[in-house]
């Protein structure tokens, strides 16, 4: 009985060190590097989706940015969620567009007037990827730590599934 107990004891032991090394070789440890940028936050244009988050409607938003994206190489896809839903019948309102200089006859134009903005680097596997209010938690910690006012916008740039920014414009 006791070498069974031994047993099951250690391959709890060697299960636990098997998933914490998966974990931290999908980057489940990195930091979130974030840094001041003295610089405007980007423009950017797009469309805002109001609904749940089951609505084919939300499905249809991202796609049509994704095309638009698909013809226009180096811009990358940016989310604002103003309201973000707790469960899935939840209302939502998100805007989804990319970097964008001018306006765009078809689609929402968003131009900040801040003059810098924190910039969170994320560099992890989707799966052990930290969750946006882990994130914004720590952009609050280091703006509250430099003096910093933030604006309330958190700016999502997605760069790859394994690489997020988000920026957070800060107020004058």
């Amino acid at each position: 009985m006791r070498n069974k107990v031994l047993i099951a004891g250690a391959a709890f032991f060697a299960l636990v060190v098997a998933a914490y090394a998966i974990f931290v070789s999908l980057g489940g440890n990195n930091p979130i590097v974030i840094q001041k940028i003295e610089d405007v936050p980007p423009s950017l244009a797009g469309i805002t989706y109001e609904g749940t988050p089951q609505d084919e409607r939300l499905g249809k938003a991202f796609d049509r940015i994704e095309t638009i994206l698909s013809v226009n190489p180096g811009k990358k896809l940016h989310t604002i969620y103003e309201v973000e839903p707790a469960g899935k019948l939840d209302t939502m309102r998100v805007f989804i567009g990319f970097d964008q200089s001018f306006k765009i006859d078809s689609l929402e134009f968003k131009q900040f007037e801040e003059s810098s903005f924190l910039l969170a680097s994320i560099e992890a596997n989707r799966w052990v990827m930290p969750g946006p209010n882990r994130v914004k938690e720590e952009i609050e910690a280091f703006a509250d730590e430099k003096n910093l006012v933030l604006s309330g916008v958190f700016i999502d740039k997605i760069l790859s599934d394994s690489k997020v920014q988000v920026i957070a414009p800060l107020r004058h």
